[in-house]
């Protein structure tokens, strides 16, 4: 009986732009993660400069073209190539930037709020608050999907478990703080659901995450670090951290005003009281794994750290721990948090710099676009 002989696929489109499309990967949403929340804390700074708005304004532009042709090039990818979504799916690595979809739309629907509504009013935030929640949606099925794909079709094992597992469980938690900073500027019933929602998305997410993070430790006890090409990971670890930690903070602190005059203004008191102690509580158990973190990149940098796309996540998770701390010294006065919050700014911007010119190198170079994910669809079957 005569074998069916294999020949290379042909795909639409397939040089250019339409390989591009075909080895688009998620991970690039990660720079929109950390585009956005550097011109957040541009934005949130104690301390100014000159040109500090413009250039937030302008960062805030910018991420909106990135995000927009990222997520164009997704769903190309989507359309022209489906046969390489499942391998995404079921990829244990690729997969878990899905994560990075919804909170990469999370500091955009913020720069609305706060850069185009203090110009255009309730027009602005009538755009804002449908996007949040697309976004809060968008955010809980990757939260649910991910996981669920972890559990029944992905391949895992303790050793190789890093800190990325954390990135489609952080997504709500992301939500839940956008929804603090877009609640104060929507009608009070609708003030309350979204802060009300907030609360919901920071309980899916938060506890969650701990529960990676505790794996995390364990797996570093026994196994060491990982691979160098993982070094970034070990930043996601503030994630959560610094993320919850400013959900709960502006949540508390917007519910007082939004709850005035119902029952539930009592709560509402209790839960900025409590925001606050949360918060303080979060942010002294981010001081660890900055420290580890901060140690084990000195670590890898002797080795040699080659540069992909995961040292985005030298930024959003610094951004954020970063932001929580500035909100902070805001709620508190303590000058403690907002030298720190300085501090912190200022490594975040440094890294922010390395990060988008080497990504800028690699683009030059055609470097980036590889999907590992794909490795393996090469050929089909040709006609008998």
């Amino acid at each position: 009986m005569k074998t069916k002989a294999r020949q290379p696929v042909s795909y639409p489109f397939a040089s250019g732009i339409g390989a591009i499309i075909r080895q688009f990967t998620p991970n690039w949403f990660a720079m929109t993660m950390g585009n956005g929340i550097v011109f957040l804390v541009l934005f949130a700074l104690p301390a100014h400069f000159a040109g500090q708005k413009e250039l937030a304004h302008t960062l805030w532009g910018l991420d909106i073209v990135l995000y927009a042709t990222f997520a164009a090039m997704f769903v190309a990818r989507w359309i022209f190539y489906p046969e390489t979504i499942r391998p995404m799916l079921h990829h244990p690595l690729q997969s878990m930037f899905l994560g990075a979809i919804p909170m990469g739309l999370a500091p955009i629907i913020n720069g609305i709020v706060l850069f185009a509504g203090p110009n255009l009013g309730d027009g602005a935030y009538a755009v804002a608050y449908p996007l949040w929640c697309f976004d809060a949606v968008l955010s809980v099925v990757v939260a649910i999907g991910v996981p669920y794909l972890m559990f029944t079709e992905q391949s895992h094992a303790f050793e190789r478990m890093t800190a990325v597992l954390l990135l489609p469980i952080v997504a709500p938690e992301v939500a839940a703080a956008s929804a603090a900073t877009l609640a104060p500027h929507l009608p009070a019933e609708t003030a309350r659901a979204v802060i009300g929602a907030g609360y919901v998305l920071w309980a899916i997410s938060v506890p969650l995450a701990f529960s990676v993070l505790t794996l995390v430790f364990f797996r570093l006890v026994i196994h060491k670090l990982p691979h160098r090409d993982l070094g970034p990971s070990s930043w996601l670890t503030l994630g959560p951290i610094g993320t919850g930690a400013l959900g709960l903070l502006t949540l508390g602190q917007a519910a007082p005003t939004a709850f005035a005059g119902t029952s539930l203004s009592a709560a509402a008191l209790v839960a900025r009281d409590f925001g606050l102690i949360g918060a303080l509580l979060l942010w002294g158990v981010g001081l660890w794994w900055l420290a580890t973190a901060v140690l084990f990149t000195l670590r890898y940098r002797r080795e040699g750290l080659p540069f992909n796309l995961g040292w985005w996540g030298f930024t959003f998770p610094l951004g954020v721990y970063t932001v929580a701390t500035i909100n902070l010294y805001r709620v508190t006065g303590f000058t403690a948090f907002a030298v720190v919050g300085v501090m912190l700014a200022m490594l975040l911007f440094g890294l922010w710099g390395l990060v988008l010119t080497k990504t800028l190198r690699g683009l030059a170079r055609g470097e980036l676009f590889h999907a590992p994910c794909l490795v393996t669809i090469t050929t089909r079957p040709a006609a008998a």
